[in-house]
């Protein structure tokens, strides 16, 4: 160490430590969705997601998140529409996505497919909500064609056409798989959707919201969002969770398996949660849709890790038992309906778009540019040694 390092380390700083990742701190106020982390809800403008979810259809939900209120029959019918009518991506996009190396991660291609719209933006227009209805609704409209185009050009299959007359989750299973899904696979996925729409102010909406601050265009947003949710932290555990459950392959291997990674200090994915102290209320709706459509070995296998884990886990932490998240059974759920494992985070992504344009909307309404500080904790008082050999 330098005489110059070792006088700096010695300096103290006279702050007490920031919160970590901003533990605790309200960053603005919202109306559109509430976690009581303590009693295990989630609230939607008001609704509790179990009004929500598999009750209304997803872009019902949409709708709420952006305007405020459940539809009508008449606004549902052409909020649909205009989304259907919105899912043909331009020549551009898709000669990127057929053109992106195959290996690629999808997440990434779905990122870059929404920079590379904003090369191709709409005429500029006077601002306000309808307008950012429209542009959001075309945006997110699109999300589930780039990702399944890809899907089809990396395995050098046809490309499937998005349709008009079959809704948001449907359209999205059909890209995919080439059929229309069943009624139950459909209801599966709207529920979905449904249920990653929003959730407060996580990473990637906070960082939609702090870039839409600065008053740059909707897509630099969602971009910035996206980035976010690529991170393992954040979006990318449903892959993982489906992982583990493939490789413990049994349910005689389930509680060894978790007693070597438990001690070997490795983390179990699908359990805990930043905020829920309780489960979390997302998967006590995914269990139920799991049961209904996974394959009923694999259910079974993730009902024993379920179990296990919590007992293993509630004896390493008896102050704070942890329980599933909202992750564990979306594995479940989406394999069921055909979706590829990595094409998890992207699927996280295409419902989570929804709540990005809310929060946008909502910044956009009331905007402050985000400046947060932060607290210099380095040396103070240092100068430079007389004579020194670096100087002029």
């Amino acid at each position: 160490m330098s005489s110059l390092a070792r006088e700096s380390a010695s300096i103290q700083s006279p702050w007490s430590p920031a919160p970590r990742g901003l533990e605790g701190i309200v960053v603005a106020n919202t109306m559109i969705s509430k976690i009581d982390g303590k009693a295990g809800k989630l609230i939607y403008r008001g609704y509790d997601i179990s009004e929500l979810a598999g009750v209304i259809p997803f872009e019902a939900v949409a709708f709420l998140l952006w305007v405020g209120h459940v539809p009508n029959k008449m606004e549902l019918e052409i909020f649909r529409k205009s989304i259907a009518e919105h899912r043909q991506v331009s020549d551009e996009i898709k000669e990127f996505v057929i053109s992106a190396p195959h290996e690629a991660n999808p997440l990434d291609v779905l990122r870059t497919a929404v920079s590379i719209m904003g090369l191709y933006p709409p005429p500029k227009r006077n601002p306000g909500d309808s307008v950012l209805i429209e542009d959001g609704v075309n945006l997110v409209s699109q999300f589930p064609t780039v990702i399944a185009y890809f899907q089809h050009a990396r395995n050098d299959e046809e490309l499937i056409e998005p349709r008009t007359d079959i809704g948001h989750a449907a359209n999205y299973v059909y890209m995919l798989t080439g059929e229309v899904p069943t009624k139950e696979h459909e209801y599966a996925l709207d529920s979905y959707f449904t249920l990653l729409a929003d959730h407060g102010m996580n990473a990637s909406t906070f960082s939609a919201r702090v870039t839409i601050s600065t008053l740059t265009d909707i897509y630099s947003a969602l971009v910035a969002a996206i980035g976010t949710l690529k991170g393992p932290l954040h979006g990318g555990a449903p892959s993982k969770v489906w992982d583990m459950l493939m490789e413990i392959r049994s349910e005689g291997n389930v509680t060894p398996w978790l007693t070597s990674h438990l001690k070997n200090k490795e983390r179990i994915m699908g359990f805990g949660h930043r905020i829920y102290r309780t489960e979390d209320p997302r998967s006590k709706i995914l269990k139920k849709l799991a049961k209904e459509n996974s394959d009923p070995k694999t259910f079974a296998l993730a009902s024993k890790v379920e179990e296990e884990a919590r007992r293993l886990l509630s004896a390493e932490h008896p102050e704070r038992p942890l329980d599933t998240n909202v992750e564990f059974y979306s594995s479940l759920v989406l394999n069921s309906v055909g979706i590829p494992t990595d094409m998890f985070t992207p699927t996280f992504a295409s419902a989570r778009s929804f709540g990005w344009i809310a929060h946008i909307m909502e910044q956009l309404s009331d905007n402050r540019l985000y400046r947060p500080a932060s607290e210099y904790v380095g040396p103070l008082g240092l100068s430079l040694p007389k004579n020194s050999d670096i100087s002029d």
